[in-house]
């Protein structure tokens, strides 16, 4: 199993609007070969300041899907219009 941490910073403002986006990339990654489970977390501390954690059964699964075009499509709604800068992801693999 391998667990990838997302973390994204939003435009302010912008936050309802990722979290819909959220919804609609969710609903393609429960179709994705290999996507376990994902879970959004929202910060307390630092609004505007998500986490994305993301389960697949194996890394081969997670690069696999980076390489797609669907992963091209469910996240160019994000990049030049939502997020204050680029994405950071941790990679943990059992």
């Amino acid at each position: 199993m391998t667990t990838i941490g997302m973390h994204y910073d939003v435009i302010p403002g912008k936050e309802l609007e990722f979290e819909r986006g959220f919804g609609d990339v969710l609903e393609h990654l429960k179709k994705t070969p290999g996507h376990v489970e994902s879970l959004l977390f929202k910060s307390v501390a630092a609004p505007g300041s998500y986490l994305i954690m993301s389960q697949w059964k194996s890394r081969a699964d997670f690069d696999a899907f980076l390489r797609s075009d669907a992963f091209k499509q469910v996240t160019a709604w994000g990049r030049a219009e939502i997020l204050r800068g680029r994405p950071k992801h941790k990679i943990y693999s059992e």
